[in-house]
């Protein structure tokens, strides 16, 4: 179905949102079959239609059990994300009177839209960056650098802000940590299997015999369900991993164009992307905290791999689509630089003041009076005299 506008387009992006979720909850049933496959294999050598069909009764026994495993990982997760996340990141929750500058842009742009204001969070890194966490009205909020808070002026700030809101709004944190949380239950399995595996030696026949001629003993199948095993489970784990890269890779231009629609201001999102531009990095910050975040300065060793679409190309898309002006990449000013350069500026004569530069009381008065002009408006009459500020007073009555 085709999409027009921001809206179809969301609704369009949900759609397929939910059916990549549901493909990555059918890799967690495949891996499972591959491991059943490669349990039987390595029990003794059978033919391959043999392990086919007992790895496939494997499946139907362990297939409750594997279900009931990964809504409850996925409950732990519910429950405990955000605290992993805080832990990862050292995010805080702050309130009105810690933070009024960020505290009031957010709740001003909730009460536009009439949207639930979420929690706000601080984390105290030199990164400038934001992502937003949550599965439900009571869980959101949206965490933001202290760099980013220093580094940006409010309309930046706002657009940022804005940004992170309509990732809420269009229901795009929901799915993305849902996915990476299933993703986090297929690389767990696959992971098991693989060490399992390795552990094993290689060995076949480990089974004591069990398998009778009549199976095929000794036909080789064993080989080649290993093979096909080993195959399911690599591209289950490369299907999860793609699946993540591109539930936060599609999102991050319409949440450019929310941030814009909350804001009606396209330079501000457009100059918070350039100076957050290279400077994203989190510490301490996994691949799926990354992801949630942004900008990702990750990438892998193609465009295909890489989690957010670049800066470059996010950029040309507000400037095309939202009449946006591109200043190019912007340098962040050295903290100091203008003090020093206002000090230096008139030989330290200067003070600063709430409204410009003073003079210094200290330093000897200035000859140069470039307000002033060097004759007076009106001449005076010098043979008049000049008896008070105005004149000659008036002669007082009689």
């Amino acid at each position: 179905m085709a999409a027009f506008g921001l809206y179809t387009h969301i609704q369009s992006n949900r759609r397929r949102s939910i059916a990549l979720l549901i493909g990555l909850f059918v890799l967690v049933y495949v891996m499972l079959y591959a491991g059943a496959l490669l349990a039987e294999a390595l029990m003794g050598d059978a033919s391959l239609d043999y392990l086919l069909r007992a790895a496939f009764r494997d499946f139907l026994v362990a297939l409750p059990f594997a279900t009931i495993g990964t809504l409850v990982w996925i409950a732990i997760a519910y429950k405990f994300h955000q605290a992993m996340i805080d832990a990862l990141t050292g995010g805080h929750e702050v309130t009105r009177q810690e933070e009024p500058r960020l505290y009031n842009l957010l709740e001003n742009l909730c009460i536009s839209r009439g949207i639930t204001m979420p929690k706000l969070k601080i984390v105290d890194q030199d990164a400038l960056n934001a992502f937003a966490t949550g599965l439900n009205d009571k869980q959101y909020s949206i965490s933001v650098t202290r760099g980013l808070v220093e580094a940006l002026d409010d309309a930046e700030l706002e657009a940022v802000l804005g940004h992170e809101l309509t990732h809420i709004r269009n229901g795009d944190v929901r799915m993305l940590v849902i996915a990476v949380v299933i993703a986090g239950v297929v690389s767990f399995f696959g992971e098991m299997v693989f060490r399992i595996f390795f552990r094993s030696g290689w060995r076949l026949g480990g089974g004591g015999g069990r398998r009778s001629s009549s199976n095929g003993k000794g036909s080789g199948g064993a080989i080649i369900a290993i093979i096909i095993a080993v195959a399911l489970i690599v591209l289950s784990w490369v299907l999860s991993t793609v699946i993540r890269f591109a539930l936060s890779r599609q999102r991050e231009y319409l949440a450019d164009a929310g941030a814009v629609e909350l804001t009606k201001h396209p330079d501000a999102m457009i100059s918070a992307l350039r100076k957050i531009e290279g400077r994203g990095e989190l510490e301490r910050a996994n691949s799926a905290v990354m992801e949630m975040c942004l900008d990702n300065p990750r990438s892998g060793f193609a465009d295909l791999f890489a989690t957010h679409p670049s800066i470059d190309a996010r950029v040309a898309a507000l400037v095309k689509f939202a009449g946006g002006h591109d200043p190019g990449p912007l340098a962040l000013p050295v903290p100091g630089d203008d003090a020093q350069a206002a000090g230096e500026s008139d030989g330290n004569t200067t003070m600063p003041g709430p409204w410009g530069s003073r003079p210094d009381p200290a330093s000897p008065p200035s000859s140069d009076k470039p307000f002033l002009p060097d004759q007076p408006p009106v001449a005076p009459n010098e043979s008049a005299p000049q008896d008070g500020p105005w004149g000659r007073p008036r002669p007082p009555g009689p």
